[in-house]
């Protein structure tokens, strides 16, 4: 038993656990045929379900998901698990009758019900059932009332809610006004202009992945590894002083973690030229400034004559380009957040005498 827990413990380090799932989303596009069956999909549930009841009898793990904050943290990544095969397997069924010339099964007639009775009645047999079910969880969990907010106690981890632990876990890696302002405004901009920038008709009103590939690889990377997983490490595996715990490891309030978090340019003047820091801010930052301006303004005029270049010549520069810089940026987290993992890298660009930090 102890051996199974540690080897869960290794895998939720944030480097392998972010690795593997990016690897896992790229599994399970590549080979969409295999994922698709019902033995996979139901298997993965029950899988779930396994290190769930595994974990209950640990009293750490226990702690964690009986808390009544993370309780609907837990019934929400089986409804993830399941809406995410399904979606797979919907699209993989749909390829298939496209490819014979049937077209997709959402354009007939004959899968298509009456609002009245079919539609209402399952609506209200649904709120009966949703009902009766937070009745029942309001009996059995209790609030997660606390003693009023004092400066002077205060929790530790002190956790956002979390609809906004993605959030909280990026402003680990970025100043604030980059993850709490900019940055979400990004992802609403660029939910917006979605529908101006992806023009292609295909996929609308129905399941289908091969054509679409690119699109639903892009939107699951951005959904499920870049928003849903904060969400996991942030409940589940950041414990006191807001440092990483496994699964299963007592979450040890005098846990020190020895990292030393160096900015750009620290690894240019002091490691690397083995000099002080320039006392001119431009000079002491020209390596930064360098290389934000490349990733923002160059790079997507390189993808757009190399690896996107038939994206390119499809959308037209504008919205290439606009679609490009959003996508850039959705990338900087992973990007942001490897640099930190593994070279602990703070800010590429630190200007802290005007509180300006990328």
């Amino acid at each position: 038993m102890d051996f199974i827990k540690g080897i869960f413990n290794v895998l939720s380090d944030p480097r392998l656990f972010f690795i593997l799932g990016v690897a896992a989303l790229v599994f399970m596009i590549w080979k969409r045929e295999f994922f698709a069956r019902n033995t996979v999909g139901y298997g993965l549930l029950a899988f779930a379900a396994v290190f769930i009841v595994f974990g209950y009898f640990d009293p750490n793990f226990k702690l964690i998901i009986l808390k009544p904050d993370n309780v609907p943290i837990v019934g929400l990544i089986f409804l993830l698990l399941f809406f995410v095969w399904y979606s797979i397997r919907e699209g993989v069924l749909n390829d298939r009758r496209i490819a014979a010339g049937k077209g997709p099964i959402e354009k007939e007639e004959s899968d298509r019900v009456w609002v009245w009775p079919d539609l209402v009645y399952t609506e209200l047999i649904s709120l009966i059932i949703c009902s009766v079910i937070l009745i029942v969880w309001s009996i059995v969990l209790a609030a997660p009332l606390e003693q009023p907010a004092s400066a002077s106690a205060t929790p530790n981890p002190s956790k956002a809610p979390w609809y906004f632990l993605g959030l909280q876990e990026m402003l680990v890696y970025f100043d604030p006004w980059l993850a709490g302002v900019v940055l979400p405004s990004l992802i609403i901009v660029g939910l917006i202009a979605i529908p101006y920038i992806d023009t292609n008709e295909k996929g609308n009103g129905y399941y289908t992945i091969a054509e679409r590939k690119a699109e639903i690889s892009l939107f699951l990377f951005g959904f499920v590894i870049l928003w849903c997983s904060l969400i996991i490490l942030g409940t589940f595996l950041r414990g006191p002083n807001w440092n990483f715990f496994g699964p299963f490891e007592y979450w040890d309030t005098h846990k020190l973690e020895a990292l030393t978090n160096v900015n750009l340019s620290d690894y240019i003047w002091v490691r690397f030229l083995n000099t002080g820091l320039p006392s001119s801010i431009l000079l002491r930052e020209s390596v930064g400034i360098l290389v934000v301006l490349a990733y923002v303004f160059v790079l997507p005029v390189i993808l757009a004559r190399t690896v996107l270049k038939h994206y390119y010549e499809k959308m037209g520069s504008t919205r290439f380009y606009v679609g490009a810089f959003l996508f850039l940026m959705m990338m900087s987290l992973p990007a942001k957040m490897l640099l930190r993992w593994i070279l602990n890298l703070q800010y590429i660009l630190a200007i802290p005498e005007y509180f300006f930090n990328i």
